[in-house]
């Protein structure tokens, strides 16, 4: 009932929204959106409705799965004028920005909301500016997909990262993800995603690392005892149209695209959340052990272990204690 309400709610808004938009010009330019999350990916819904929301100002050609651009090629192609429009990850940004790497490093986002209010706020829109001046893009917004959680087959609880030690977790390859592993006090285990149940099951790990929807997905609860709501990754990435698009809009018609993003992402985010408490209280259900550990225990030893490390050298001095404060 939650979901459906806040659903109706955000198309009505949407409604009011496209209602109030001013008259366009004539041009109805085509913008070609990639991604690679799916049709079946809440963010397809996001698109769908920020599309028919903006046809007074552009047509939005969606094309998903990777089908158009395959996953990390994004972002050239909106460099080069081959693509509008897309779904970036934040790390695909650092590659170009080594600023920017701060913004994929554990705990620096409390929640869902506290990624929002810093891409609001003034500290966000330098690291806009950013993107838009280095490569050509402007920033839409952010769009959240999930905070990454521990599960694990032990069945001693975590409180702090300390009980965390010696812990084998599963976390992706590279250096930045094993990194991730260690920043969380655990053992990180490079290990393919396909291999984890298995992993999982035979206790060659003892846990693994992922997004609630992604252990649905994987089955892994049926081979875990506990989950940790760690929230150590608030997983996003941006919404964003290049450059040369975004400038071919009037002041009227920019006022009207940022709001029909913004209600899209407001929709897509809360579907995310809604999703996300759904499944924790089903895990319960099925006998999980699913708690909050100290999370300020976590995000002070997170934090101060990127700070110390290589990680940090290219981030702007005190960039950290800002985006806390906010």
């Amino acid at each position: 009932m939650t979901i459906s309400l806040s659903r109706r709610a955000l198309l009505v808004g949407g409604v009011l929204l496209a209602a109030a938009f001013p008259a366009m010009a004539q041009d109805n330019p085509t913008l070609r959106f990639s991604a690679v999350f799916s049709e079946q990916d809440i963010r397809a819904e996001m698109m769908s409705l920020m599309s028919s929301q903006v046809a007074e100002i552009a047509t939005i050609e969606t094309y998903l799965g990777g089908n158009l651009f395959k996953q990390g090629t994004e972002l050239v192609a909106l460099q080069r004028g081959n693509l509008e429009m897309g779904n970036i990850a934040p790390q695909d940004i650092s590659n170009q920005i080594p600023a920017w790497s701060v913004l994929t490093s554990a705990y620096l986002f409390r929640d869902a909301d506290h990624l929002r209010t810093f891409f609001n706020s003034d500290v966000g829109a330098e690291f806009k500016a950013m993107a838009e001046e280095q490569l050509g893009i402007y920033i839409l917004g952010p769009t959240y997909f999930g905070a990454r959680q521990v599960g694990l087959i032990t069945e001693n609880k975590i409180n702090t990262p300390e009980d965390m030690a010696g812990i084998k977790l599963r976390m992706p390859g590279g250096d930045a993800w094993q990194f991730l592993g260690t920043a969380i006090g655990a053992n990180p285990t490079p290990m393919a995603y396909a291999e984890v149940y298995t992993g999982l099951q035979t206790g060659a790990i003892d846990g693994q690392d992922n997004p609630l929807p992604n252990v649905e997905n994987m089955k892994f609860y049926e081979v875990m005892k506990q989950i940790a709501l760690t929230s150590h990754l608030v997983g996003f990435d941006l919404l964003v149209i290049n450059k040369a698009s975004w400038d071919a809009m009037s002041p009227e018609q920019q006022e009207a695209f940022q709001a029909a993003a913004d209600v899209a992402i407001d929709f897509s985010q809360q579907e995310h959340l809604a999703r996300e408490a759904e499944l924790a209280e089903r895990f319960k259900s099925a006998g999980l052990d699913v708690y909050t550990p100290d999370l300020d225990a976590f995000r002070a030893f997170a934090q101060q272990k990127y700070l110390e490390s290589e990680l940090a050298k290219d981030w702007p001095e005190g960039i950290v204690d800002r985006i806390n404060a906010l």
